[in-house]
Order: structure tokens, then sequence, then C-alpha cells
């Protein structure tokens, strides 16, 4: 994992999941790219362009911030991205080779009822990059024990894993996988493949309504430092999928959440 990317807004936990960034980037060695997206607009009645002026203040806004963490030995790139927030985070990870976002749950949003708000929601649900959830003012730890919860093992994306085989083999930690039977069940979706046997120390079986109330009833026995869940339609988030924000009623989270892409 060399490329991590912070898309920072201007809630109150910016600092700290600024901090936490640095502090995981630091465990990788990797890079850490800074950035806040900010759209084109004209001065009404003009059609003097106002673009240059938002990103100066912008690029100042991300100057003052990492001026305010512990950066350490961590390399910081700072960017201001001009264009459409999804469009222009895509064109940014490829540009830069990111292998991991981390976001703050709330990037923009104070409803504080939100889990995530529509900014980071609209990361997860639109795009296909391997992202870490980080709690709102988490302080960084090294990571010994990660709950994975699927309801289909079923591999066929090439290196979709790579992200938790990264977390795991960086932090010598425990992958504990756990199958969650759903309504959704086909046959077939429990067959672990090699790749994922290689990487799981211990297999548990659950039946439940959600992947997510598999999580609820057994989070407690693997008391983990991380929860690892997959990004697809019907999965982890699919109750509420058809919006980009989710509610605390429907998910929450004291710990961070790396989001795979589709395994299949």
């Amino acid at each position: 994992m060399k490329n991590i990317l912070v898309p920072v807004g201007a809630s109150q936990n910016a600092l700290s999941n600024l901090q936490y960034a640095v502090d995981f980037a630091q465990a990788f060695g990797a890079k850490l790219y800074v950035v806040q997206v900010y759209n084109v607009y004209t001065k009404a009645g003009t059609m003097i362009k106002i673009d240059h002026i938002l990103e100066e203040d912008t690029l100042n806004y991300l100057n003052d911030l990492v001026s305010k963490v512990d950066t350490k030995n961590v390399e910081v790139v700072v960017r201001a991205l001009k264009g459409k927030f999804i469009d222009t985070i895509e064109l940014a990870c490829k540009a830069a080779n990111i292998d991991l976002i981390l976001i703050e749950p709330r990037i923009y949003s104070e409803d504080e009822e939100v889990f995530l708000g529509k900014t980071s929601g609209k990361i997860i649900k639109q795009t296909t990059i391997p992202t870490v959830i980080v709690p709102e003012g988490y302080v960084f730890k090294p990571i010994e024990t990660i709950l994975m919860a699927v309801k289909s093992a079923i591999i066929k994306n090439e290196g979709v894993l790579s992200p938790l085989k990264a977390i795991k083999n960086n932090f010598k930690a425990i992958v504990n996988l756990l199958l969650v039977k759903t309504p959704y069940y086909n046959e077939g979706d429990f067959d672990l493949n090699d790749e994922l046997t290689a990487i799981v120390s211990d297999v548990t079986y659950s039946e439940n309504p959600t992947t997510y109330h598999g999580v609820l009833e057994h989070y407690k026995t693997h008391d983990p430092d991380m929860l690892c869940v997959v990004r697809r339609k019907r999965g982890f988030f699919m109750k509420k999928w058809e919006k980009n924000q989710i509610y605390k009623k429907d998910f929450n989270s004291s710990l961070p959440v790396l989001v795979l892409s589709e395994l299949k």
C-alpha cells in the first residue's frame, strides 16, 4: 500500500481524521494525498470566473489543516481539485495510483443522526475504490484482529482482497470470517477459494436477515479492531443503498470499517 487519499471537508472532525490518516500512512510507509474538491462558479452578473479564488482558498485551508497535525515522516501532498466530486475523486485516484481512500463518516454533514453523510456515502456507493471509514474522533492503533463479514465468499474479481491482505500482513493481524446466510443465499456462497482460505484464521456461520444483523450477533465474540465488508448493491449497506446517506439507526460503528470492492 503506497498511496492513500484523504478527501477533506469542513467538519469539526477533519483534524482528527487527518491525524488518523497520517498515522495509518506512516504504518505503511505510504504517501498521503490530502484533497478537497471545489466546484466552478462564475460571479453573478459577470463572466469573471472565480475558480482561481476558490482554489487559493481551498489550498490555504488544507495547508492550515496539515500544519495542525503531527505529520511525522509521512510525505503529505496537498491538492485543491476542481470539478464534480465523485468524477474528480476517481480521476485523482487514477492519476496518483491510489490504493486506499480514508474517509470520515460525515465529510460535510453536521446531522448527528447520520452515520454516513451524502458525500461519504457517494464514495462508498458510487466508486469501486477500497475505502476505510474512520469513526469520528478515532485514535489510530495497530490492528490486531479483523472481522470480515460477507453473505457470499465467491470471488471473481482479481485483486479485490489486496487491501485486506496488505493490512493483515502489515500489522500481522488475525482475520476472522463471518459467513451470513441471508434470504439471498445461493448454493456455493460459502465455498472458500484458496486465496481467502489462506487469509482467514477462523470461520463462523450465521443465519440472519442481513449481514449487518450477523455482525451485531457475533461482534462481541470476535472483539475486532476493524470490520471488513464488501461493496455491492445487495451487500452490507443494502438497507439504505438507494440513498447516499445512512442513518445511525440503520448502521453505526465505533471501529474503522474497510469496504472492499465487489468480490464478483
